[in-house]
């Protein structure tokens, strides 16, 4: 079985969007949050149309060529435009975890209802025996204070962007966090943390 990762372009101040996300609005204005996935000039092994420093190329292909399944949140799903009927990733289905209905739902799209504990669940019987990847801050909170989640990347810009829909929400205890890698690359700070048990 693999592992449950959560990985996120985030500020420093701690953001995963910029001021008014929303759908049909997309991240709002945090879009600098992913430039670094196009200032490089190596290709992403991974997602076509990617160009990464080759720091950010190693660790950024090491994590997303493992991933079998996606899960989100209903707001990531919602600011994303619905991911025009598909994944954030280019072969991995998404799950999508919402209590209300999810309109324009297609076949590389399940929605789960009852939980953050099912729509991994659900994600894990997809993926198999590759690794399970985690979207928004609300599937990730609720994930951590289910103890479902083993890993964390925080891909930190270096900016501070002052609002927008911060990363983490009230979690109802502490949650410890081994550093087990540090990749600084140009315009973004890769930083890869196993969850204490």
């Amino acid at each position: 079985m693999g592992k449950v990762i959560s990985g996120h372009a985030v500020s420093v101040d701690g953001y995963i969007t910029g001021h008014a996300p929303g759908a049909g609005r997309g991240l709002g204005d945090g879009t600098m949050l992913f430039d670094w996935y196009f200032d490089g000039d190596t290709p992403s092994a991974v997602f076509d149309g990617f160009k990464l420093s080759e720091p950010s190329a190693r660790l950024f292909d090491a994590v997303a060529g493992n991933l079998g399944a996606v899960v989100a949140g209903r707001n990531t799903y919602d600011d994303s435009d619905h991911f025009g009927g598909g994944s954030p990733h280019p072969t991995a289905p998404l799950i999508v975890l919402s209590h209300r209905p999810v309109p324009e739902l297609s076949e590389r799209q399940t929605l789960v209802t009852t939980g953050i504990a099912d729509a991994i669940g659900a994600a894990r019987e997809v993926a198999g025996d590759r690794d399970v990847g985690l979207m928004g801050g609300g599937a990730l909170t609720s994930a951590l204070a289910a103890g479902l989640v083993d890993e964390v990347v925080l891909h930190q810009v270096p900016i501070l962007l002052g609002g927008g829909r911060p990363f983490f929400q009230s979690l109802p205890e502490h949650v410890r966090l081994r550093l087990v890698e540090a990749v600084p690359a140009p315009g973004v700070t890769h930083l890869r943390y196993a969850i204490e048990r």
